[in-house]
């Protein structure tokens, strides 16, 4: 074995007895991979493997040594203080799952922040346990900020290498080199070793890429179910979708300022629909409206005014911001 990658195994530990993850019919599992951090806008990736955790069966079948993979100090974790003492902490876990979808059938889950460190010995684990399982296919979540408006429906771009399942949807059709992600190499990976893979992104709108945005897990997971044949929950995120439009709306139309800025958005995301087979980008070229950063540092003034308004509703997941020097936490504003 090469001395510059350890055993793979070394990196996570196997539940014994492992859970069953094979079809009735001998097929192997899907393998779905939703990294938190860098293409995590509006935390609809934690957002979306979360609810599938907790609303279908799921059993714990690998966890990964996280003091090996997380860098601590560029993500801390939270420790509880009781006013005298320490008495908890939250350390980071990346955890696979054996997760069953609304017929039964069995699918892993790979899900928790992206790794910080040895992404090459962490992409080499993961093959081995889709070797070990007998992947069938490869499936990555991930989000990322667009110039698009709340007021539109959530929007996906995919692309890998499994033609047949990614079908009619959108694709990014241009050549391009930008900052690689974990997922990203875990995708080249996986389809280097011969397997199916699929990456799917859904876009966030740029002045809600720090907020929850459950709009975009439901569109992550509803065209994860059309490229996967997979039967996955979705009421519960489309309704949280809708109150947090709501929640939006409300605070937008009392400003008139901001509502022209939407009213922008909502022009171009249509001119763009309208035009959609003619053009490959998402902006329409015959449309002046504010940049992407104009219109994010507009709303984010808008939000940081209102935060008491709407509840905390511009904290993720854990209620926490994202810590401003983590590069691995800028929610990929490199992609806009």
């Amino acid at each position: 074995m090469d001395e510059r990658f350890p055993n793979p195994r070394e990196l996570y530990d196997l539940e014994f007895p492992v859970p069953a993850v094979h079809n009735e019919d001998g097929d192997g599992p899907v393998l779905v991979h939703a990294l938190e951090g860098y293409a995590d806008a509006g935390h609809a990736v934690a957002l979306a493997a979360t609810h599938l955790r907790e609303a279908l069966d799921s059993e714990l079948v690998a966890t990964f040594n996280s003091d090996e993979l997380i860098d601590y100090r560029s993500r801390r974790p939270t420790i509880s203080f009781s006013g005298e003492t320490f008495d908890g902490i939250e350390m980071h876990k990346l955890t696979v799952h054996a997760v069953r979808d609304n017929a039964g059938v069995p699918f892993l889950l790979l899900d928790g922040p992206e790794p910080d460190l040895r992404w090459e010995q962490f992409t080499t684990a993961i093959t081995a346990l889709a070797e070990h399982f007998h992947v069938s296919q490869v499936v990555g979540l991930n989000s990322i900020p667009m110039a698009v408006p709340h007021t539109r429906p959530a929007s996906i771009t995919a692309h890998g290498n499994d033609t047949d399942a990614l079908g009619d949807l959108n694709r990014w059709g241009n050549p391009m080199k930008l900052p690689a992600s974990a997922s990203m190499l875990l995708e080249l990976r996986l389809g280097e070793a011969g397997y199916r893979t699929v990456g799917l992104s859904a876009h966030v709108p740029h002045y809600l890429s720090q907020s929850n945005y459950p709009g975009a897990s439901a569109a992550l997971l509803t065209t994860m179910a059309k490229v996967t044949g997979l039967d996955l929950p979705t009421a519960a995120l489309e309704n949280a979708a809708e109150q947090v439009r709501a929640q939006i709306d409300g605070e937008v139309e009392s400003n008139a300022e901001v509502a022209s800025v939407v009213h922008s958005l909502e022009n171009q995301y249509d001119a763009y629909m309208r035009a959609k087979n003619e053009q490959a980008s998402l902006l329409a070229a015959d449309q002046e409206v504010p940049s992407g950063d104009e219109l994010g540092a507009e709303f984010e003034k808008f939000l940081a005014e209102h935060a008491a308004d709407l509840g905390g509703f511009d904290a993720g997941p854990d209620e926490q911001q994202p810590d401003e020097q983590n590069p691995n936490q800028d929610q990929g504003r490199d992609l806009n």
